[in-house]
């Protein structure tokens, strides 16, 4: 039995971080483990370089619905699939391993028609509708009336809905597999989020259209707070940082007849199968810290901010990591400090080797930065 560790998180970060409370199933916060730097999986289709990942990080199918109500629970004899996300501290990159064992891959058509793992996510968990189809029935609903018809005649609705498809929240339609097409649709105003340097995916499978088989796809995404249809020059991507709590989910699509119309099942994380055009019904992912067994006991890190060039003012911040008892910071130019974070101005510009130096029960750490703070 595959356990899945969820995290329940309490009223007040929810206070803290309120776009959280528009998530679909607010009891739970699933959870991204974070690759160490050294560790960065490579995509190539082998599930190898996962293996570090722990199974509580593992969403299965029985965390999925068929919300078109064809199956009341899940056959792993049918499909049985199994996905992990990841990240990595430093990039705004979303890594993803999907296993998959279907009875039946439908894959052989060029169009729509294709076993499919759909992947919506918004990195600043806003919420809100993100394709044009949702915005076009939001503003039916919520804009009715002949005086607001008449407004809406001084924008057409191809430019109102490049102004959404896909901007502040992306949805990948990938296709498992994908022969003789893009290895995904991304379905918005903004093809290019699916190519290099935004994107990457491999897979592998020995199976041919409607035989059984398993199946192995990893990719990564870059999720974008502002990605128009303008290319990327403008985009604004989400910027990934620990605890921080994301808007994901995903729907498993499956056909088992490739003259059929309709699906087999349409299998959802979320509760709502409106999820893939509404960026509030998809689910809280937290981004989680480095497991222990990769953090080192204590670890010397820190960052700095020029809050007056004028005055030579420097803020410096500990980033240290490990339980830490002394701090001891050497500025470059013959001044020190034992605060966590202090304060500096400098006498005299120049370019500084600036030191912390860190101890703790774990022992000592040393930080030293060459040059990076500079002052004219």
């Amino acid at each position: 039995m595959v356990r899945i560790r969820l995290a329940v998180f309490p009223a007040v970060l929810l206070a803290i971080c309120p776009a959280v409370l528009a998530l679909n199933r607010p009891e739970v916060t699933f959870q991204v483990f974070q690759f160490p730097a050294n560790m960065i999986p490579r995509v190539d289709g082998d599930p190898a370089d996962w293996a570090m990942v722990p199974d509580a990080y593992v969403i299965g199918t029985d965390q999925l619905v068929d919300d078109n109500g064809r199956h009341a629970k899940p056959d792993p004899n049918n499909l049985d699939v199994r996905v992990r996300v990841g990240w990595v501290k430093g990039m705004n990159r979303l890594y993803f391993l999907y296993e998959a064992f279907d009875d039946y891959w439908d894959f052989a058509r060029p169009d729509l028609h294709n076993d499919t793992f759909e992947v919506v996510v918004d990195g600043d968990a806003s919420g809100g509708p993100l394709i044009d189809k949702g915005h076009r029935e939001l503003w039916t609903a919520e804009h009715v009336g002949e005086a607001r018809a008449q407004a809406d005649d001084r924008i057409s609705v191809w430019e109102a809905n490049r102004a959404i498809h896909g901007v502040h929240a992306q949805n990948y339609h990938i296709f498992t597999p994908a022969e003789g097409k893009d290895w995904t649709l991304a379905w918005g105003a903004q093809p290019w989020i699916k190519e290099l340097p935004y994107a990457n995916a491999a897979c592998s499978y020995d199976f041919k259209p409607g035989e059984a088989g398993k199946l192995v796809l990893e990719f990564w995404i870059t999720p974008f707070d502002h990605a128009g249809a303008e290319e990327p020059a403008r985009a604004v991507e989400s910027v990934l940082s620990e605890n921080k709590i994301i808007g994901l989910s995903w729907a498993v699509i499956d056909y088992d007849d490739v003259e059929s119309r309709g699906n087999n099942g349409f299998w959802n994380l979320s509760r709502h199968h409106r999820m893939y055009g509404n960026a509030s019904l998809l689910c809280g992912f937290r981004l989680m810290p480095l497991e222990p067994q990769f953090r080192k006991p204590i670890e010397a890190q820190w960052s700095f901010r020029v809050l007056d060039m004028d005055r030579r003012l420097v803020a410096f911040q500990d980033l240290s990591m490990g339980e830490i008892t002394a701090w001891r910071w050497d500025f470059g130019d013959g001044a020190t400090s034992t605060e966590q974070h202090p304060i500096h101005a400098y006498q005299r510009g120049g370019d500084f080797v600036v030191v912390l130096d860190i101890e703790g029960p774990e022992g000592k750490s040393r930080r030293a930065k060459v040059w990076d703070v500079s002052i004219k």
